[in-house]
């Protein structure tokens, strides 16, 4: 397998326009924005922090403190969220990975958090660690056509105060990709933040450019849980951007149909919009969500479900009509390890969600079991699922070059279009060619060693942790950051 010594030009990049899928009309959009403010009006939401209590009421919400229940007006709603940006920049460290957010723009990434991983020479399944956590974030510097990293899996050794700034640190030393993740306490927000700015030079150069973000949570069904809330509050504090995700399970934690759980989602996603507007307007927030199935025959959690991507696809027409950018699910998958229905069910909810539109498109690369695990593999399978996603999304162009009508004539009948020029110059950027893929003759492929699909990631990924090497954190402030971290693991890669 040839090593790897730069990423390749990436000729179907993140931003290009979707929106040519629509699983809802006009008339449904608005169906489900008037059965939302319904339910923030008749039932509310549940707030379980005594700030975000006092803030909805000096807002102007209605708020009942001895049931801690929120409710307010379809107008009060609209109003408070308007001073959300329609349009929010996530930054790289290199700004070649800048991703503006705005309309249909499409990008496409990872997410997590998984607590197990796979060998990579074993494929046996472990514990992730903080080595998982720089790896992971290594590959996916490396895979063009994935756009950013979420922090994808949780550093099992280290206690509970001291993962955040690490594995956020991790992350940031071995990709100049925007890097978002979840946070667990406030403490942990606060050193991000404060070795983040180290990093940008100072904290008005960070919140100018960041490059990242953080990710608390909304509970389903329409709670605002107190921890969680804490952290939005901090997050919303450091200034960085934010996303509020809830993840209502169809049949379990919300309706049994999908029209009923796109309604629930749409209040939890505008309650975390809200939150953040009210305490910080302006403050960049997406309208984040993340709508899931159970399988009603067994209770299991699907991640993967049909029914999944149709709902995230959704998610796209309906931040529109908020005229908010958003924080969607797509790409992950039940299968135990990388294989043909990690493949399938990988493609279909991506394909769906990046025709549809959707802004920031996570989980879309490397997990596998619901989520719970991470595969090195599978990263290097995804990286190819995105990339043809994105030519999907980038569409058929129709112009005089592309119709092509004076080489069909300079060609003529019975002629040949391989060595043509006009076929040499579009030959880039009209295909996508694929990494994994085997288009060998048979005999071609028994001589290179009959390899299947996940052998040939296997070798991919192997290549690029043994070559690869990011653009690692200026050695001057790496020196400061290391003196300094909190629970400091001396397992740094280089």
């Amino acid at each position: 397998m040839a090593r790897v010594k730069r990423k390749p030009k990436n000729q179907f990049p993140g931003g290009l326009p979707g929106g040519k899928y629509k699983p809802l009309s006009e008339e449904e959009v608005i169906k489900i924005h008037k059965a939302a403010m319904k339910v923030f009006e008749q039932t509310g939401i549940e707030v379980n922090d005594a700030r975000a209590l006092k803030a909805f009421d000096d807002a102007g919400a209605l708020v009942d403190y001895e049931n801690k229940i929120v409710k307010c007006s379809e107008e009060w709603v609209l109003e408070k969220i308007s001073t959300a940006p329609e349009t929010v920049t996530l930054y790289g460290r290199d700004e070649k990975h800048n991703m503006i957010l705005n309309d249909f723009d499409v990008y496409i990434g990872t997410g997590g958090t998984a607590t197990n991983a796979l060998d990579i020479e074993t494929g046996e399944r472990k514990p992730s660690t903080l080595e998982d956590v720089q790896k992971a974030a290594r590959i996916v510097d490396a895979l063009e056509n994935i756009h950013y990293f979420v922090i994808s899996c949780f550093p099992n050794e280290l206690e509970k105060k001291d993962i955040d700034v690490n594995r956020f640190y991790a992350a940031l030393r071995n990709t100049t990709k925007h890097v978002m993740g979840g946070v667990y306490t406030r403490e942990g927000v606060e050193n991000i933040t404060k070795y983040a700015e180290m990093i940008a030079g100072s904290r008005e150069a960070l919140l100018e450019k960041p490059f990242l973000s953080f990710i608390t949570c909304v509970m389903s069904p329409l709670v605002m849980d107190k921890d969680y809330t804490d952290l939005m509050i901090a997050a919303i504090e450091s200034g960085l951007p934010l996303a509020t995700p809830t993840a209502p399970m169809a049949g379990s934690t919300s309706p049994g149909t999908l029209a009923g759980t796109l309604v629930q989602m749409t209040v939890e996603a505008l309650s975390g919009v809200l939150l953040t507007q009210i305490l910080d307007p302006g403050h960049p927030v997406l309208f984040s969500c993340v709508p899931t199935t159970s399988d009603l025959r067994t209770g299991a959690f699907c991640f993967g479900s049909i029914e999944m991507g149709m709902m995230n696809a959704a998610c796209s027409q309906i931040s529109r009509f908020y005229k908010l950018p958003n924080y969607v699910t797509a790409g992950v998958n039940e299968s135990k390890i990388p294989d043909i229905q990690s493949g399938y069910e990988s493609m279909a909810t991506t394909m769906m969600c990046a025709l549809s539109g959707c802004n920031y498109i996570h989980d879309a690369a490397g997990l596998i079991e619901s989520g719970l695990a991470i595969s090195y593999e599978q990263y290097v399978i995804d990286n190819d699922i995105i990339g043809m996603c994105m030519r999907a999304v980038k569409g058929i162009e129709i112009n005089d070059n592309t119709l092509a009508v004076d080489v069909i004539d300079n060609v003529g009948p019975a002629g040949n279009y391989l060595a043509h020029d006009h076929t040499i110059s579009n030959m880039k950027n009209e295909f996508f060619y694929n990494k994994v893929s085997d288009r060998q003759t048979r005999i071609a492929w028994e001589n290179t060693g009959s390899l299947d699909g996940t052998q040939r990631a296997n070798a991919i990924a192997k290549s690029i942790l043994q070559d690869y090497k990011p653009d690692f954190i200026d050695k001057d402030v790496e020196n400061q950051i290391l003196q300094t971290i909190p629970g400091m693991v001396q397992n740094w890669i280089d």
